[in-house]
C-alpha cells in the first residue's frame, strides 16, 4: 500500500520508513508531491498533525500519515511543547533549540529536570476523512546538563532515559524505535488500522 509521510524532517522520516516498510507500506516522503509547508497554528500536537496529514493527503492524493511532537519540560511549564521545533526560532535547527532548552535549564535542579516527549500520530485515507485514525503517546525521562550521543535527532542528546542509563541519542535505532513516542504511537496506529480492516 502507498502511503504518503507528511513530514521534511530527514531523522521522522528516517524512523517512520524504518517502522512502515517492513509491514508492506510503501512509504513516500511529501517532498516528491510538495515542498509547500503547512503552517502548523493549531493548538495541539493533535490539531498540528491533523492540518499535515490533510495537506499531505490532498497535494498526492493518497492515505497520508502525519505526526506531531515535541518535548515538555515539566519545570518550564510544558514548553517548549507544540513549540519544540521553532523554540529558538523559526529558522533554527536542532542545535539552537537543544542549547536554548539548556540554557532556560541551567539553574534547574537534577530533581526536578524531569521531562516527556510526546507524539500525535494520524492517518486520513484522504484529505476529507472524516474518520481520521488519531493516536497518542508519551516517552518518559529527564533532561541532562551537557548533550552526549550522536544517534536520533531533535533533543536526544539532552533526552535522558533512566532505564537504559543513556540518552535517547545513545541508544540503537532498533531500541529508540520500540521505546520511543512514536514507535508507541505508530504500533497504536498500526493496531487500530488491522482492526478496521478485519471488521
Amino acid at each position: 500500500m502507498r502511503i504518503v509521510l507528511a513530514t521534511n524532517n530527514a531523522g521522522k522520516l528516517r524512523e517512520l520508513q524504518a517502522m512502515l516498510q517492513p509491514l508492506g507500506f510503501s512509504v513516500l516522503p511529501k517532498a516528491e508531491f510538495t515542498s509547500e509547508e503547512v503552517v502548523e497554528d493549531g493548538d495541539s500536537f493533535v490539531a498540528n498533525a491533523l492540518l499535515k496529514a490533510r495537506h499531505a493527503a490532498q497535494v498526492s492524493g493518497l492515505a497520508a500519515i502525519a505526526d506531531d511532537s515535541g518535548i515538555e519540560v515539566d519545570a518550564l511549564a510544558g514548553a517548549p511543547g507544540i513549540h519544540s521545533a521553532r523554540y529558538a526560532g523559526a529558522q533554527a535547527g536542532d542545535m539552537d533549540n537543544l542549547n536554548k532548552l539548556l540554557e532556560a535549564m541551567q539553574h534547574v535542579p537534577d530533581a526536578q529536570r524531569s521531562a516527556r516527549y510526546r507524539c500525535a500520530l494520524v492517518y486520513v485515507r484522504n484529505a476529507q476523512d472524516s474518520a481520521p485514525v488519531i493516536c497518542e503517546a508519551s516517552w518518559d525521562g529527564s533532561i541532562t546538563r551537557v548533550p552526549a550521543g550522536t544517534g536520533g535527532f531533535g533533543y536526544d542528546p539532552i533526552f535522558w532515559l533512566p532505564e537504559q542509563g543513556c540518552t535517547a541519542a545513545e541508544v540503537s535505532a532498533e531500541l529508540k524505535n520500540r521505546l520511543s513516542h512514536r514507535g508507541q504511537a505508530l504500533k497504536k496506529l498500526l493496531e487500530s488500522l488491522s482492526r478496521a480492516q478485519a471488521c
